[in-house]
């Protein structure tokens, strides 16, 4: 598997060095350095010098490698760096040089249980925190105690999550996150629609409690759903889905409830793909004229349309300028709206807009003129925004019921949120 892992600075130097395998040596650092942290043109993530395969993930101000010479999954070498970036994160709060300097005793410890001869273990940061904290000093008696847990926990059925968690107030929150990605022609014709989703979960619930979570009466995978001939008219349907560990998936199969015991604290139950029925959140109609060579009109129209009853916040929408723009005269019958020499564009921040209201900019730019006039390459209009209590897939949580052996009660609390950052775009 993963011969040798290490992390290193945007010098070269190296921080942190484990190898698990005979077939490497540590000078293997130099030839990352060479051909990777020295050449800023490599974009590849993964590079191959002979035998020997590097993959690297740069975060911050550090670069995490792992090298191997055998034909290894690649997707789990990426995924165990991010997992590493995660942990180190719980420990202590940020993930870079000065953080893994101070630390690094810390770092040793963990990569020392996470990684078994170069084969990835458990990376679950709840058991992980059991056996290797941060205190320097800890009683015999509080050791004893918690290796009898740590030998139940990973060997269990449930090596997330520890039996003995106790709360004064029994609480889930289910946040359901999508970002919406679109590109439109001028003409209004969606070019390319799609929406990632996520449903975040916080569980602070006592004991080892059941979860059961259904979603969509019609919710239909499609491949299967097109393989099968059924019926897809008004279903919600998703192209890829990936499930927390804790997730049972024979029963989401049979009938779409998602049943699981919660790891303790924040994690990614689902994460969901979804191309078809997408409901976009916001209708933009952009009019962009060149009268004259040295002068640009602009007519937008922005329209929500959501429920009256939801508003979208923090909307911007970043309209592109020639190059050779000198002044923009701007007209807005709703928020504020600025053009920014250095960037060619002109930014137009929406506070709140409620479903089914619409507003209007208007702009005219003046241009310098130019000797030779290149034509003007018209980037498409960037749009930023938030709406609360909205899926733009259709997603939606039925039921979340929680049973414990105490019949304890619990708050349960669902909230929706779709999103874009620069991700939603239309031509002019």
């Amino acid at each position: 598997m993963i011969s040798g892992f290490f992390i290193l600075n945007l010098k070269g130097e190296v921080l942190i060095s484990r190898l698990f395998r005979p077939e490497i040596r540590r000078s293997v650092a130099d030839i990352f350095r060479i051909h990777v942290v020295s050449n800023p043109s490599v974009r590849s993530p993964i590079l191959t010098v002979g035998s020997t395969t590097f993959f690297h993930v740069r975060h911050q101000n550090v670069f995490l490698c792992c090298v191997t010479k055998a034909n290894v999954n690649a997707a789990l070498v990426f995924e165990f760096c991010y997992r590493i970036i995660q942990i180190g994160r719980s420990y202590f709060g940020k993930f870079d040089e000065e953080s893994i300097k101070n630390n690094f005793v810390l770092i040793y410890e963990l990569l020392d249980e996470i990684l078994d001869f170069g084969y990835p273990q458990n990376s679950e940061t709840d058991t992980l925190k059991m056996y290797i904290t941060t205190e320097s000093i800890k009683s015999e008696q509080a050791v004893r105690e918690d290796s009898s847990k740590i030998t139940i926990q990973a060997t269990g059925a449930t090596s997330w999550r520890r039996s003995d968690v106790k709360y004064r107030k029994n609480e889930a929150f289910v946040d359901v996150i999508e970002s919406v990605n679109l590109l439109m022609s001028s003409n209004g014709t969606v070019l390319r629609a799609d929406v990632d989703g996520q449903i975040l979960m916080r569980a602070y619930l006592s004991g080892t409690p059941e979860c059961k979570f259904g979603l969509n009466d019609k919710l239909v995978l499609d491949r299967k759903a097109q393989a099968l001939g059924g019926d897809t008219e008004g279903a919600v349907e998703l192209d890829d889905c990936q499930f927390h560990q804790c997730v049972r998936l024979g029963k989401f199969d049979t009938d779409r409830t998602i049943s699981f015991i919660p790891p303790d604290g924040e994690f990614e139950l689902m994460r969901y793909r979804s191309t078809t029925n997408v409901n976009l959140p916001f209708k933009i109609t952009p009019i962009i004229e060149e009268p004259t060579t040295s002068r640009v009109e602009y007519t937008i129209h922005i329209k929500a349309s959501f429920n009256s009853k939801l508003s979208g916040s923090n909307i911007v929408l970043k309209i592109p300028a020639p190059p050779n723009t000198t002044k923009v005269d701007c007209k807005v019958q709703l928020g504020k709206a600025k053009y920014l020499p250095s960037d060619n564009q002109i930014v137009w921040k929406i506070p709140r807009l409620q479903g089914g209201q619409d507003t209007t900019f208007t702009a005219e730019a003046t241009l310098t003129p130019t000797t030779h006039r290149k034509p003007w390459s018209r980037p498409p209009i960037s749009v930023d925004f938030q709406v609360l209590m909205f899926t733009a897939s259709g997603l939606l949580v039925r039921f979340l019921k929680v049973f414990e052996k105490s019949n304890y009660q619990s708050v349960k609390w669902v909230r929706y949120l779709t999103k874009s950052t620069g991700t939603y775009q239309v031509r002019i």
